[in-house]
C-alpha cells in the first residue's frame, strides 16, 4: 500500500474553510484506486501535535481529481468558519 505526507496550509490568518494539497508520482495509481488521508500527529510550525490530535473534530479531509498514473488531490474542510495555518497528513492509496 503505498503512502506519505502532505502538509494541508489552511492560510495565513483569518485562513480560510477550505484548502487543498495535491500529491503526484503516484506512478501506480488506477482510476479505481481508493485513496485516505488523516491528521498526522506531528506538530508544524503552526500547530502542535495536540492540535493535529483534535484536528478531525473541526475539520474534514476527502480526496478528490485521481488521475491515474498521476496522483490526486487532498481537500480538507473546516466544519467552523475559517481555518488557519498548516497541518500535516498521512496518506496511503489502494
Amino acid at each position: 500500500m503505498p503512502s506519505g505526507t502532505a502538509v494541508l496550509d489552511f492560510g495565513a490568518f483569518p485562513g480560510s474553510a477550505h484548502a487543498t494539497v495535491a500529491v503526484t508520482g503516484q506512478a501506480a495509481i488506477q482510476a479505481a484506486s481508493l485513496v485516505e488521508a488523516w491528521f498526522a500527529p506531528t506538530a508544524t510550525a503552526d500547530h502542535n501535535a495536540d492540535e493535529h490530535k483534535v484536528a478531525p473534530l473541526i475539520a474534514d479531509l476527502t480526496y478528490s481529481d485521481l488521475l491515474a498514473g498521476t496522483g490526486f488531490t487532498i481537500q480538507g474542510w473546516s466544519r467552523r468558519n475559517r481555518l488557519a495555518g498548516r497541518f500535516s497528513l498521512n496518506w496511503a492509496w489502494v
